[in-house]
């Protein structure tokens, strides 16, 4: 028996991709219906190639998750309206600080609440159809983009970090104080006085943790260190994997504005 390598398992990567696209639609309508799935599935979930990266995912769940992400959704904009310094702020401001952060809290609401989640591989048009429509896929929105394995893994490492920490609901609050007055968002009016928030969060964090975590000298700087790592999962992700199933078309930001402003 030959041991030649099946050309239809190695990695989609290699190759010319014109040449690859042919010869994986070749294989996948030659090979018989069982050799297909073995193929499909054989695979680990873990990012070992290019493709695995791009790979396309969606909820396993999506109406139990997407009902706990949305719960999840509305306790941060309350979180925002119960504090009075917030509306101290010009509109302007506030409408710049929600587009800027409202992605972090969410996810930093996400680990307080304790949520996980799967995901599976998004169903997938027919090769064919990939094939016919090669590059159309260029032109989507970038916010609007499928979620991928990889920003994924990326996600849930965050919410790992989060979960190691084991926060309490204290030190939970005054993170979020700090990552919500951000005096960096672009457009602020009020930046010095939205810096100044941020400093007071940060130091009331720091304050909080002496008590419970008296011989933790370290803890404040994982802490921050935890939550630098939310700028790297993009609101596009958020609202896509979560939302984009329940609001259809219509604009997030538009909702989450609609929430924050009415009284």
């Amino acid at each position: 028996m030959s041991c030649a390598e099946d050309p239809a398992d190695r990695c989609q990567c290699s190759g010319s991709s014109e040449r690859q696209s042919n010869a994986i639609l070749f294989n996948i309508l030659s090979r018989p219906e069982s050799q297909r799935a073995r193929h499909q599935y054989s695979r680990s979930p873990g990012l070992s190639c290019h493709c695995e990266v791009r790979r396309s995912v969606c909820l396993k769940r999506p109406e139990e998750t997407g009902q706990v992400a949305s719960d999840v959704l509305v306790k941060t904009i309350h979180f925002m309206k119960n504090l009075p310094s917030f509306h101290q702020l010009p509109p302007k401001d506030q409408l710049s600080l929600l587009q800027g952060c409202w992605a972090p809290l969410f996810i930093l609401g996400l680990a307080q609440e304790g949520v996980d989640f799967e995901v599976t591989d998004s169903p997938a048009a027919s090769m064919l159809k990939r094939i016919l429509l090669k590059g159309q896929e260029q032109r989507t929105e970038p916010d609007r983009a499928p979620p991928t394995l990889a920003a994924v893994h990326k996600l849930k490492a965050c919410l790992n970090k989060f979960w190691s920490l084991d926060l309490s609901p204290k030190e939970y609050a005054y993170l979020k104080g700090a990552i919500l007055f951000n005096p960096d968002v672009p457009g602020l009016r009020a930046s010095l006085f939205i810096e100044s928030l941020q400093q007071e969060a940060q130091r009331a964090l720091r304050e909080v943790l002496l008590p419970l975590h008296p011989g933790d000298r370290g803890r404040f700087a994982r802490i921050l260190l935890a939550a630098s790592a939310l700028k790297t999962i993009t609101a596009g992700l958020v609202t896509e994997l979560f939302f984009r199933t329940v609001i259809g078309q219509a604009d997030l930001l538009d909702l989450l504005a609609e929430m924050l402003f009415t009284r």
